[in-house]
């Protein structure tokens, strides 16, 4: 059986082509190197920045992330993290589209509280109108709200991103069935965004149907965070090949895994 057997679609995102289906966080790791060091057993094509928090020119002085993740080599995707309402949200974009030479792909998140990281909807929906109508290719990090995704990609967003469970919690997909009705309505990506904290995770989030799966503290958080960014990429790749292929029906009864006929009595 050749590799032939095992090809799948690209993933597209607002045009643009990827391999992976695992995107990954800059933040929280010791420096810098082990940024990149992670980031390369990852295989992620797309690497999301905090703008606040993280330095990709706003600072000439500092080290900047682009010295060790080049635009070249990657497509850096600025995010609005610690944004607490749509008017900050949409500067902080427009600022990282300056520092990034006019690159319209963000990611959008406007959080509801410090102690929940939760996004704030109404808010959400109202920075997301705004970057659509300047111009901007927006993923949006959601609630596993069907409605509320639904509402995104009618504005114009070319990804939305529901949360699995809370940002840095690691405690898993606590509500498949949500994401289900997301991925079976929707017309754009559908990625993962938040709560993942182990292979097992991303492996699901996939086996789902999801479309790619995002995570930061999943990786950095790890004991050896370069050995986990290659295991989230095996676990991403396998639960994709288990979507394709489809599960077997779960029953509830045993069923042998060896022919019965012609046994003897």
């Amino acid at each position: 059986m050749t590799a032939d057997v095992y090809q799948d679609t690209p993933l597209i995102i607002a045009g643009t082509t990827y391999r992976s289906r695992l995107l990954v966080g800059s933040g929280k790791y010791r420096d810098l190197d082990q940024t990149r060091e992670a980031t390369e057993a990852s295989g992620a094509e797309i690497i999301t920045v905090a703008i606040r928090r993280i330095n990709i020119g706003q600072d000439p002085n500092a080290p900047s992330l682009l010295s060790v993740l080049p635009p070249s080599h990657y497509t850096i995707l600025p995010n609005t993290a610690g944004c607490y309402n749509a008017a900050d949200a949409v500067y902080t974009l427009q600022l990282a589209r300056e520092l990034l030479g006019g690159r319209t792909l963000v990611k959008l998140e406007v959080l509801g509280d410090e102690k929940t990281l939760f996004p704030n909807m109404p808010e959400t929906l109202k920075a997301a109108e705004s970057l659509v109508r300047d111009g901007f290719d927006v993923m949006v990090y959601c609630s596993d709200d069907p409605i509320q995704a639904k509402l995104l990609e009618q504005i114009g967003c070319v990804a939305v991103m529901p949360l699995a469970s809370l940002i840095g919690s690691g405690m898993g997909i606590l509500n498949p069935w949500n994401l289900s009705l997301i991925i079976e309505q929707a017309t754009v990506p559908v990625l993962v965004d938040a709560g993942v904290g182990t292979a097992s995770d991303a492996a699901i989030a996939m086996e789902l149907g999801c479309d790619g799966v995002l995570m930061n503290s999943a990786i950095a958080g790890a004991r050896d965070p370069v050995r986990m960014a290659h295991a989230m990429r095996l676990a991403i790749q396998a639960g994709r090949h288990a979507y394709l292929a489809g599960r077997m029906p779960k029953r509830f009864a045993a069923s042998p895994s060896s022919p019965m006929q012609g046994r003897p009595a």
